[in-house]
């Protein structure tokens, strides 16, 4: 099986979003607009709590749908359907918004550390439109994989080469989301189907992506790795403990039209987001 290489290391900027809430943008940037099928990758982690105290208050969205997946703190969310709930450590929400909702995201906390991460994950044209709904689960709800001494694996989405599979079912682009940490020296591989998109994201740590028998690359802490073409990854950790996350997806192939909180297909498309969000038609 061929590994997969690393083709571009993007590091993200620090940016401002909602009503203020510090963070860095790794997808979604000049540098890296989107790597199809996902359209933003944010990482948010302080424990000042001026950086993250005025959240996100009620916001739309059309077309798309968004993951966010807690380390620390907590994050409490509300929709205009009336559906709320919190959001923990370890926990996971995979929203599709579809034909349009309207929700906030606010912290749950006045202190403390505030760590997570949102990805946004594009809709093919015929499911733009689809009834929004929630799959939702706590900590205790993901799946845990105990490999050689010093890999562990949250599965989140997608189902590992050993078989262990997600909470997270039935999600139209494939997405494999999984969470791992290795002691120094230790080796994760796994297997990732041909065609899709993939990086990984060093929250923590040092890794190197072996490519093949002449060598690879070092991946530093806070940075982004896209990864080329072939059926598997293989990382080693270079620190005493390295922590990353694993995403891949189909990609759609779709053209985009993006505004703000909408991602659609066509910019008439965009446009008409625009008009029912404004005569309420959410």
């Amino acid at each position: 099986m061929k590994n997969r290489a690393v083709v571009r290391i993007v590091k993200g900027m620090p940016a401002r979003d909602g009503a203020g809430v510090s963070l860095t943008r790794v997808i979604g940037s000049p540098e890296l607009d989107m790597l199809d099928p996902f359209l933003l990758l944010d990482s948010f982690a302080s424990d000042d709590p001026d950086d993250y105290i005025a959240g996100f208050p009620p916001h739309p969205h059309r077309g798309f749908e968004t993951v966010t997946y807690m380390l620390a703190g907590q994050m409490r969310h509300e929709d205009n359907t009336g559906r709320s709930g919190i959001i923990g450590p370890g926990g996971v929400q995979w929203m599709t918004a579809g034909r349009g909702i309207v929700h906030s995201e606010m912290p749950e906390q006045e202190d403390g550390l505030m760590h997570g991460f949102q990805l946004w994950v594009n809709l093919p044209g015929k499911e733009k439109m689809t009834q929004p709904h929630y799959r939702e689960y706590p900590a205790s709800e993901i799946p845990v994989e105990q490999r050689d001494p010093g890999t562990q694996v949250r599965v989140i989405t997608g189902t590992t080469h050993l078989g262990t599979q997600g909470p997270v079912t039935d999600v139209v682009t494939d997405p494999l989301y999984l969470d791992v940490r290795l002691a120094k020296e230790a080796t994760f591989t796994e297997d990732l189907p041909p065609g899709h998109t993939a990086f990984i994201y060093v929250v923590s740590g040092q890794v190197f992506v072996t490519e093949d028998a002449d060598g690879g690359h070092v991946v530093e802490q806070h940075s982004l790795a896209v990864l080329g073409e072939g059926e598997r990854v293989e990382i080693t950790g270079l620190t005493d403990t390295a922590h990353l996350l694993l995403i891949a997806g189909r990609p759609l192939g779709e053209p985009v039209a993006r505004g703000g909180p909408f991602v659609m297909n066509t910019r008439d498309e965009l446009m008409q987001a625009f008009r029912d969000y404004q005569s309420g038609n959410f």
